[in-house]
């Protein structure tokens, strides 16, 4: 037998649970239908098993921290959650070091653009010239 959380759906059951997060409530006002399959793509690594909760809340914080998508708010929870898992404080740190290495695309883009470019420019005059 279906318990109620079971046929309230995932958006309910996080709503409930303080896992919501605030900036889906227009998505979710305005298709409820997409978003219930959405959060159901989104929490199958964590009702699937296959990978342990300690590293689900690792990937999640890695995720949240890095500098394309910066969410404080989940990163705080994904972090506490990993901590109540007895995840440590160390392998905490490490992911976020190895998260900080999603930034080094910028200067792995623009390094050789400048150079390039500054090859085919004439130097800059600057005021001892």
């Amino acid at each position: 037998m279906a318990r109620d959380d079971d046929r309230a759906g995932i958006a309910e059951r996080m709503k409930a649970d303080g896992t919501w997060n605030e900036l889906w409530n227009g998505l979710d006002d305005l298709d409820p239908a997409w978003t219930e399959e959405y959060l159901s793509s989104v929490m199958q690594p964590y009702e699937s098993g296959v990978l342990s909760p300690q590293v689900v809340q690792l990937l999640c914080i890695a995720v949240d921290a890095s500098c394309t998508h910066l969410y404080a708010q989940g990163l705080r929870r994904h972090i506490r959650a990993a901590l109540d898992l007895g995840v440590t404080r160390s392998e905490i740190l490490e992911v976020l070091k190895l998260s900080t290495t999603v930034g080094i695309h910028s200067i792995n883009l623009g390094l050789p653009i400048l150079l390039e470019e500054s090859a085919e420019s004439p130097a800059p005059q600057t005021p001892d010239s």
